[in-house]
Parts: C-alpha cells; sequence; structure tokens
C-alpha cells in the first residue's frame, strides 16, 4: 500500500468518526428530555447509601431544622371561638369579628376559583382519569412539560395550603430505615422513577390510628401495645415512573418511616425478622418430618439415602415457597386495606382539595392578622417588618399555648392578606349580589326529559 492511498484511507476512517459521533451525540441529547435529567435521583441514592451505614437512626438528620410546621392545627370554626373567647368577648366585638371572616371568605372565594380553573386547565391533557373525550395522546416529551408545568403550579397553592415539602435527606431516612412496629415492608428501585415529592403538614408525635397502622397489632406469637411515633396528618405525593404518568395522591395518618408505602411501582418484602421466623419452622417442621417419615421410609421401604435426601429437599423446597408466598400475599392485603383508609384523594380531585384548603389557610392567617393587630402597641407608627416580626412572635406564642404545637407562623404574608382586604371592607355583600335559592327548591323542579316518539 502507498502512502498516498493511507493518507486517504484515514481521512476516510476520521469522517466516519465524526459522523458516528454527532448521531451519537444527538441520541444522546434526545434521551435525558425523554427520561428528565439524566441521574436524577442519583443524589438520593446517596443520601441512602449514607443511612445505611448509620446504626439505628430515629429521625433524619437535623430534623428539627429541615421540617418547621405552618399547618394551623384549628378549623377556622374552632379558630372564630377561641378568639371570640379571649379577646372579643363584648357583643360588638363578636359580631364584628365574624362579619370579618363572612367578608374574607367571600372576597378569596373568587380567587381560588380563578387558580382551580387554571389548574384543572393545565392538569386536564395529562389526567388519567378524564371522563370526557379522549384528546390526540401526547409524546413523552410534551407529558412531561406538562407535568413539570403543574407541578410548578402547585407548589405556590401547597404553601399557601401550609404543606411543607420534605427534603430529600429526609426521603433518604424514610427510604431505608424501616420501623420494627410496621409487619409489612416495602422496597423500591430508584431506577424506574423520574421524580418523587413529598408534602406534609400536621406533625405528631403519639399512637397511631389504627386503621391507618400495618402490623402494629399482631406478631407471630404475642400481640404488641402500640407505640408512638412521629406521623403526619397529611401528605401529598407527586412521583413518576419511567414509562408512566403523573400520580398525584394525599394521604392521611401516614409515619415518616411509612412514606415508602405510599409510592408506586413497589414490592412487598418480609423482614429479616420474619425470614428467621419462618426459616425457623421449617426447619423444625422438615427434621420433625424427616425423623418421623424418612427413617420409615429408608428402612421398609429400602429406599437409597441420596435419593430419599432429594426428596426431601424438593419438599422443602416447594413447602418454603409456599409458606413464603401466603406470607406475601398476606401483606400484600394488609398493606392494600391500610391504604384504603389512609388514600383521601387523587389527580384531579387532589387540585381541588388543595385549592379548598389553601383558601381555609389564607382565612384563618388574616383572622389571626385582624385579631392580634388590634392589640398591637404603638398602633400602626410601626415599620411592616417590625409588625410582621411581633405579628409572627404573638401568635406562635398563642397557638403553642392553645394547642400545645409549635406553629412557625408567616406574619409577613398574613399582614399581606390582611392588606389586601383592607381597601374593600364593608362591601359585604356587595350591592345587587344574587342571592341563590335553597338547593331543595332547584332539585325539586328539575325538568323531566321529553319522551322520544319515532312516529312524524
Amino acid at each position: 500500500m502507498t502512502v498516498a492511498r493511507w493518507l486517504r484511507f484515514q481521512r476516510k476512517g476520521l469522517a466516519m468518526l465524526h459522523v458516528a459521533r454527532g448521531v451519537w451525540g444527538s441520541k444522546v441529547r434526545v434521551l435525558p428530555a425523554l427520561l428528565g435529567p439524566p441521574r436524577a435521583l442519583s443524589s438520593l441514592a446517596a443520601k441512602m447509601g449514607e443511612y445505611r451505614k448509620m446504626w439505628n437512626p430515629k429521625e433524619p438528620r437535623n430534623w428539627a431544622q429541615q421540617y418547621r410546621e405552618h399547618f394551623i392545627p384549628f378549623s377556622k370554626q374552632q379558630l372564630l371561638r377561641l378568639l371570640i373567647q379571649e379577646f372579643h368577648s363584648s357583643p360588638t366585638e363578636k359580631a364584628a369579628l365574624e362579619e370579618f371572616l363572612a367578608h374574607v371568605e367571600f372576597c378569596t372565594l373568587f380567587h381560588y376559583h380563578e387558580i382551580l380553573d387554571r389548574l384543572q386547565a393545565l392538569y386536564d391533557p395529562i389526567n388519567p382519569d378524564r371522563e370526557t373525550l379522549d384528546q390526540p395522546s401526547l409524546t413523552d416529551t410534551q407529558r412531561l412539560s406538562n407535568e413539570q408545568e403543574v407541578l410548578e403550579a402547585l407548589k405556590p397553592l401547597l404553601i399557601q395550603a401550609n404543606f411543607s415539602q420534605l427534603s430529600e435527606d429526609t426521603l433518604a431516612y424514610a427510604l431505608v430505615v424501616h420501623h420494627p412496629q410496621d409487619g409489612v415492608q416495602v422496597t423500591i428501585n430508584l431506577d424506574q422513577y423520574v421524580y418523587m415529592h413529598f408534602w406534609a403538614l400536621g406533625q405528631r408525635v403519639g399512637q397511631m390510628p389504627q386503621k391507618s397502622s400495618v402490623g402494629s397489632k399482631r406478631g407471630f406469637f404475642t400481640r404488641s401495645p402500640s407505640a408512638e411515633r412521629r406521623y403526619f396528618k397529611r401528605v401529598v405525593l407527586a412521583a413518576r415512573t419511567k414509562g408512566g404518568h403523573l400520580v398525584l395522591k394525599s394521604f392521611k395518618d401516614t409515619p415518616l418511616e411509612g412514606l415508602e408505602q405510599l409510592l408506586p411501582e413497589l414490592k412487598v418484602r418480609t423482614s429479616t425478622l420474619q425470614r428467621a421466623l419462618l426459616n425457623l419452622i421449617l426447619i423444625v417442621s422438615g427434621l420433625v418430618f424427616f425423623v418421623n417419615v424418612g427413617m420409615v421410609v429408608v428402612s421398609d421401604l429400602k429406599v437409597g439415602t441420596s435419593l430419599l435426601l432429594l426428596f426431601f429437599a424438593v419438599f422443602m423446597g416447594l413447602r418454603a415457597s409456599k409458606m413464603f408466598g401466603q406470607r406475601r400475599s398476606a401483606q400484600a392485603l394488609e398493606l392494600a386495606h391500610m391504604l384504603y383508609y389512609r388514600s383521601t384523594s387523587n389527580n384531579s380531585e387532589l387540585l381541588t382539595a388543595l385549592t379548598l384548603r389553601a383558601q381555609d389557610e389564607h382565612a384563618k392567617e388574616a383572622l389571626l392578622a385582624r385579631s392580634f393587630l388590634a392589640r398591637l402597641p404603638g398602633g400602626a407608627s410601626r415599620p411592616p417588618q417590625e409588625t410582621s416580626k411581633w405579628l409572627q412572635s404573638e401568635v406562635e406564642s398563642w397557638l403553642l399555648t392553645q394547642s400545645g404545637c409549635e406553629v412557625t407562623f408567616n406574619g409577613a404574608r398574613a399582614l399581606a392578606h390582611l392588606q389586601a382586604l383592607t381597601p374593600s371592607i364593608g362591601l359585604y355583600p356587595p350591592p345587587g349580589f344574587p342571592k341563590l335559592d335553597q338547593l331543595t327548591s332547584i332539585t325539586s323542579e328539575i325538568p323531566q326529559a321529553t319522551p322520544r316518539s319515532d312516529n312524524p
């Protein structure tokens, strides 16, 4: 081969290499668009590895700094009664506070109805429970883009509803640590998930409600009493598996170590203690069977020892498979039973529930701000920042006294809610606002469908 031919072949090879790199690079750039950021949960996996190296962790690291409770643990009517009882005992003040709450509810109604309409319009193309006619199918890229828009629009609503997003470190703890009282344990494969997000409110430490616990009352030999656990009154989940769709769900009375049980695409597994007990039962029963039956077969039927051992191994393998299969089936049924009672809403219905909760929290914050600012020392001469700090401190102390719960109150947001209502005070009900008839009078006069006739 001459030098010229060799150089020509080399140039062709380099050109093919550049083409191959260009094609491969384009494929690599398309893949993250379909499946999300590469290894989006890699940092979560790293934190899970850190928790696996710890010896019996009891809670996430720096839990008091990671999770701050913002939920006001009273309903609007409970809060109104408490404020009237302590600060507005006179008939005039009581009537004024009740009128103020009605005004807040009226003003926030249309605002949050508009938010709900916008959320439902964003969510409708990807709603898996749509009852209307199917729309043209979306590509994976379009579906992922729509899901991200829905999640971004949900975040301000969840903040106003006083949910706190659980950090990645908290998720790592919940996915690794299993409470000994949970008879049902599950496992997930992180590689199957594109993303997962949890929000929670209403942290409690105490005994779990009976129907929301898994395996807390039953053991192999005894009935163990319920132990105190850290759990949340409400948990919101947003997760997506590869090849799946966005899952939006809400649950009640969920323990911190039980967040893993709420995820899709999970597998039930038997705990180490239960596996040890099942293996012990298998060994004891197998020895009894071998001694009582095997020796008789060897002596009377003259069966070889090796053949007997082979039959015995096959028998014990089938028995073990059956026992472990029955145990996993029972645990799966118990998990389904627990989730049936814990689940509160999902998908499109969850958007409505979150909007109503955000509206309630908005009204409660404005009610607290109005009641406490009436006792502000120095009146309205303080700067807004100083006023919001004073309001936050006073409300947090009062809520701690009344409920025993440490609540972080957003004084600046409550002050902004109150200032937004001030220009329209006194306009409830607005002039000329129509009054709807009672529902009973409407439903009693529903027109009947006119029967159709085939004759002209």
